[in-house]
This record gives C-alpha cells, structure tokens and sequence, in this order.
C-alpha cells in the first residue's frame, strides 16, 4: 500500500477507535478531533494535484496549465498562477501575454471589478498592444456587467456609458464600435426609464412642481425618446395642476407654465391622442389668465 495512503488509513482507524470512547466528555471529544482531523485535512491537500502545482518551481509547465484552466473555465485556479508567473517573468516580454490572460481570468470569474481595474492597467502597460483594443473595450463592458436594473442606483450605467464611449473615441473604426453602440443604447434606455420613473412617481404623489422639472429634464437629456408625446402632456398636466393647487399669489404664474407647455405640445402633436383633456386644461389656464387682466 502507497505510504499516503497507509497513513490515512491510520488515521481512519484512530477516528474510528476514538467514536468508540463514548465514555469521553464533550470538550475532550472536540479536542481530539481538531487533533485528529488537521493531520488528515493536511494529507488529503498534499495530494492534490493543484496544490503540488502551486508549490512546483517547474514555471514554464504553470503557465501551460494556467492557460489550460482559464480555457477550461477554472479560472479561480488560473489567477493564482498568472500571479505568480507574471511575478516570475517580471521584466519580459511574456508578462504582456500573461497579463491579459490575468485581466480576462477575472472577468470569467464573473469578478468584474477587478477585471475591469486589471484590462484599463492592460491599456495603460501596453497601449501599442495588439490586444489594447479589445482591451480597452472590456473596461467598459465589465461595468457594463454591473449595471443594475432600471429601478437601482444606476452609477454604474454612466460608468459603463463613459467606458463605452472612451473606447469609440480612441477606436472610432475598432471592430467592436457597433457592438458598442448597442450596448450604450441599451444603457441609456435604461437611465431613461430611470428618469421617466422618477418623474412618474413625483405626479403619483401628487408633487406636482417636481413632476413637471423631472419631465422636462428627461426631454432634454433624452430628446428622441419614444415617451416624447406622453411625457409632454404630463408636463401640461402637471403644471395645471401644479396651478390649481397653489396658492392665489402663485396661481397666474403656473397657469401661465401650463398654457405655454400647452402650446409647445399642441405644436409637435397637433393629433394627439391627448388633445381633447390638453385643450380642457389650456381654456381652464386661458380663462383664469383673462379673469385676473380683467
């Protein structure tokens, strides 16, 4: 019988014998289980493959099985490799190589901040890299990754929307430009309906003023958006009601914002699904605008 393997069928017996003194207290018992269990837990370590991998000086054979782990999908195995290699091979041109494939081992282990953190080094190491474009692609698209759904903060959207468009600047006919465009069309889909929400919930809860702003900005920094008719509406909405909810000195004032939104609207949309209640609101601000000249 292999020498590891008598040991540990030593031991085995040894836990065995010790189940048999029930006699034995509780603390006692415990005691002599961590005894036991450590030098059992330290044999089964020393046999793994992994772990003689790591402790092995034979570095040109950790790089190959690096790489085999990392195209294997271990890449929790791969990290503490390249680490180690890109330590080893300081100085040479192998560490480039060695770097990327470190950068990409992150992002498969779905840890996207180190990835992104470890792909901008990459560009910033080696911005002559053949693989400084795809590098400097990946910066964005692992804040990407962590972009949360609409109803979350959404710091990391504008993250990835600044990574995205740093990479289009730098690589305006790169091979990944369209892909990017996508990905920043969905972001900012995404801070909209974020806007859109917002600006939503301040109508529901009946702030009014706040509606109104909210809307107006989202028109400003989303111009195109497909809401473009409804939100205007609710820009006159929200100030009619704004108006009729407000104190007498401040009436004139918001009946004014609303016939104006009213008028803007009725330019853009003059068939609007929301014209005959737009037109109600208008006469409403109309009527009280002529009552306070007269």
């Amino acid at each position: 019988m292999p020498q590891n393997l008598t040991k540990l069928y030593n031991y085995a017996k040894n836990i065995h014998h010790f189940i048999k003194l029930s006699y034995l207290c509780t603390p006692m018992k415990t005691r002599i289980l961590i005894g036991l269990f450590l030098p059992l837990v330290f044999l089964l370590s020393s046999c793994d493959p992994y772990q003689k991998l790591l402790k092995s000086s034979d570095y040109e054979l950790k790089l190959a099985k690096a790489k085999e782990y990392y195209n294997n999908g271990a890449c929790e195995k791969a990290i503490p490799l390249f680490e180690e290699l890109m330590s080893v091979y300081k100085g040479t041109r192998d560490v480039e190589n060695m770097y990327y494939y470190y950068a990409y081992a992150h992002y498969c282990n779905h840890d996207y901040v180190l990835a992104s953190h470890y792909f901008k080094s990459f560009v910033d190491y080696y911005p002559r890299s053949n693989n400084a474009e795809n590098a400097s692609y990946m910066i964005g698209f692992c804040e990407y990754q962590m972009s949360p759904k609409a109803s979350l903060d959404q710091e990391d959207t504008k993250k990835a929307i600044e990574g995205l468009q740093l990479y289009i600047n730098q690589y305006p006919t790169g091979t990944r430009v369209d892909e990017a465009n996508k990905l920043m069309d969905e972001l900012r889909a995404k801070l909209e309906q974020k806007a859109y929400d917002a600006a939503i919930l301040y109508y529901n809860v009946r702030n009014y003023k706040s509606a109104a702003t909210s809307f107006k900005n989202l028109l400003i920094e989303f111009p195109d958006t497909k809401e473009q008719e409804e939100v205007m509406f609710l820009i006159v909405k929200s100030y009619h009601l704004l108006a009729l909810n407000s104190i007498d000195s401040k009436k004139e004032e918001r009946y004014q914002q609303a016939a104006n939104s009213y008028l803007e609207f009725i330019d853009k949309y003059p068939k609007s699904k929301y014209l005959r209640e737009a037109e109600r609101m208008y006469n409403s601000s109309q009527l009280f605008l002529k009552q306070q000249k007269s």
